[in-house]
């Protein structure tokens, strides 16, 4: 029963997430066909932990290797040449050989294609979550934050894929190139491992951390951006100046209001951890009481702050296309 309990919580998260981009795409495939995908983005996970295990205990052999992988250093080339191009590359299998079948027999459309790899990265989600889970290395609540990730790692190959597999059935003038498309999720995917892995050194190298969550927001609104240009939908627009002056500009605030967002959710995700590890009792003592409230409107007002940057350079947007 427990192991039953275990695989629902790793499992669900990723299903509710991809029953809602089911629900926003129009000309979704059906769902039966998502949760194929989905499976078989859970069995890409378990491919890929078993090739990972191989390569490392092979290249672990090497005692300069065995040096160098406690630094940094290590970790960034641990994450650029091993994780993420075996985790990368087993879910673009896990989307190229089923997808190339049911396109030659049903002419699938760009957006099916692109939601095909969303259902394989949040499969290989749950293989991982169940991982963690089980293992005891990780709570519900960091694994549920951290259920969109590899949808956005994979999106840029995704979106390459859709318009490459799309441009053998029609002719189009543009498609994206697929090799360069991987390599982004690759050095994507182990940016933000580097980043996470961070907080464990000292400082100045602990401050590298910050720059974690800002990334998971601009990822995040890449992946909005192809899943509305695989419907055919005109992009959200945040620069539109005219002179170089405005746009550098525009472009501070964007930085400005990234970090500002995605540090206000990674103090929320702190918060929460925090409050989790506490004793009902503990949390109704005035210091601790008035600590978390302050900590909570601190963030919720950066929240704030952020996202009236974002509804300003919208609305400047807009103004300046219907002028």
């Amino acid at each position: 029963m427990a192991n039953f309990f275990l695989v629902l919580w790793a499992v669900t998260p990723p299903l509710l997430l991809l029953i809602y981009y089911y629900r926003r795409v129009s000309t979704a495939p059906s769902l039966l066909r998502l949760l194929l995908f989905f499976v078989f983005g859970a069995i890409s996970g378990f491919v890929a932990l078993s090739l990972g295990w191989v390569v490392e205990t092979h290249i672990n052999s090497f005692a300069a290797w065995r040096e160098i992988r406690r630094t940094l250093v290590g970790v960034a080339l641990r994450q650029v040449l091993v994780v993420g191009p075996i985790e990368e590359g087993c879910k673009m299998v896990a989307v190229l050989i089923p997808s190339w079948y049911f396109q030659r027999r049903y002419r699938l459309r760009p957006s099916s294609i692109f939601l095909f790899t969303i259902a394989v990265a949040l499969g290989f989600t749950a293989q991982e979550n169940w991982i963690y889970l089980f293992h005891e290395t990780a709570s519900v609540f960091d694994r549920a934050i951290g259920t969109p990730v590899h949808a956005m790692f994979s999106a840029p190959w995704g979106y390459a894929l859709a318009l490459f597999l799309q441009s053998k059935t029609q002719l189009r003038r543009y498609t994206p190139n697929i090799p360069r498309s991987w390599f982004n999720s690759v050095i994507c995917h182990a940016l933000v491992n580097f980043l996470s892995s961070s907080w464990r050194y000292p400082a100045p190298l602990f401050f590298l951390s910050y720059g974690l969550f800002p990334f998971f927001v601009w990822m995040f609104w890449r992946l909005e951006q192809l899943l509305r240009k695989v419907q055919e939908k005109a992009p959200i627009i945040l620069i539109s100046g005219y002179t170089l002056r405005h746009r550098l500009w525009e472009q501070g605030l964007v930085v400005f209001a990234l970090m500002l967002g995605g540090n206000a959710i990674f103090g929320l995700f702190l918060l929460v951890r925090s409050f989790n590890s506490l004793s009902p009792s503990q949390v109704f003592y005035p210091g601790t009481l008035w600590l978390l409230l302050s900590r909570f409107l601190l963030n919720l007002i950066f929240g704030l702050v952020a996202w009236t940057i974002y509804c300003y350079l919208r609305y400047s947007a807009r103004r300046r296309y219907f002028k």
